[in-house]
């Protein structure tokens, strides 16, 4: 099983430092939708396993639409992120504010979030399911939309940040991999003690902390290539191995639920794509927030 994990890691991550480095922020939007789709296919599986069958098809729609608004934000200036009506009316000079606030609105995320519920308020009332499955449906499409969909959507929002997008997105999925690496090795040499017996029954405290060492290390090394203060990448790093072990403790809690080992068997030694990417799902926005939130100084 070791040797198949390995193998796959050696394959797949060639392609996505490719794809993050060099790909344009459009090419990677369309890699997460169809990342984002495959994933939501898998959850929405777990959930038929214990008898909750999600409007799937409206779900993966609106989360390309919402893969799209991201895209369409993606590259706004971070002084601009909170406030971007200045950046509509650079791009349509031709609008007045109002009319460029007005753009944004429909242009918008949240806009995609109330054609979800419209949606599913229409699905539900008009389908010929039967009544005793209107909320367990409306449930998991809910939650496959706001803890898959979303989260994950911040990857492209990630890549668009000017000057350091793709180094950034490439940084969230570094400290993910070495975390993952090195908290399984640790964890399989070392482990005694479990962190969440009722979740995973083999991670263990020591792998989780050989992980943070392993994206503190990690983060540290990019200080030799992303010119961001040494103390801002190291507080990425840490936040960002908290959120992806709460990411994958996350997804281990669906398959307890559902009852199986693995999301699915795309990848061999890995599972699913939510079971590879799990971690990630939390780790980018938390990433993304930062720069936003913190907004370290960022040296040209």
């Amino acid at each position: 099983m070791t040797w198949k994990r390995v193998a796959t890691a050696v394959v797949l991550m060639p392609v996505v430092i490719a794809l993050v480095l060099w790909g344009s922020t459009t090419v990677v939007a369309v890699a997460v939708a169809v990342l984002t789709a495959v994933a939501l296919w898998e959850y929405f599986g777990l959930g038929e396993a214990i008898g909750h069958r999600a409007y799937r098809v409206w779900t993966v729609i609106c989360a390309m639409l919402l893969i799209f608004q991201q895209a369409d934000h993606a590259g706004v200036r971070l002084t601009y992120m909170v406030y971007p009506v200045p950046v509509w009316d650079a791009r349509f000079p031709m609008l007045t504010k109002a009319m460029a606030q007005l753009l944004y609105v429909v242009l918008s995320p949240e806009t995609v979030f109330f054609l979800f519920v419209m949606g599913l308020a229409t699905l539900t009332l008009w389908t010929r399911r039967p009544l005793v499955e209107a909320i367990p449906s409306a449930g998991i499409s809910c939650s496959g939309l706001l803890l898959i969909a979303f989260p994950l959507s911040f990857a492209v929002r990630l890549h668009g940040v000017p000057t350091i997008g793709p180094q950034a997105l490439l940084f969230a999925c570094g400290i993910t991999w070495a975390g993952d690496t090195v908290a399984y090795f640790v964890g399989r040499a070392f482990g005694k003690h479990l962190l969440a017996p009722h979740l995973s029954p083999k991670k263990t405290w020591e792998g989780s902390v050989g992980g943070m060492v392993g994206s503190l290390a990690v983060a540290y090394a990019f200080s030799y290539w992303i010119k961001i203060p040494v103390g801002h990448l190291l507080a990425m790093g840490a936040i960002g191995n908290a959120a992806g072990q709460m990411g994958d403790l996350l997804e281990s809690a669906y398959k307890r639920s559902a009852g199986v080992k693995d999301s699915g068997g795309l990848l061999p030694g890995h599972g699913g794509i939510l079971d590879r990417i799990d971690a990630l799902i939390l780790c980018i926005p938390v990433i993304w927030y930062y720069l936003v939130l913190v907004n370290p100084r960022v040296v040209r």
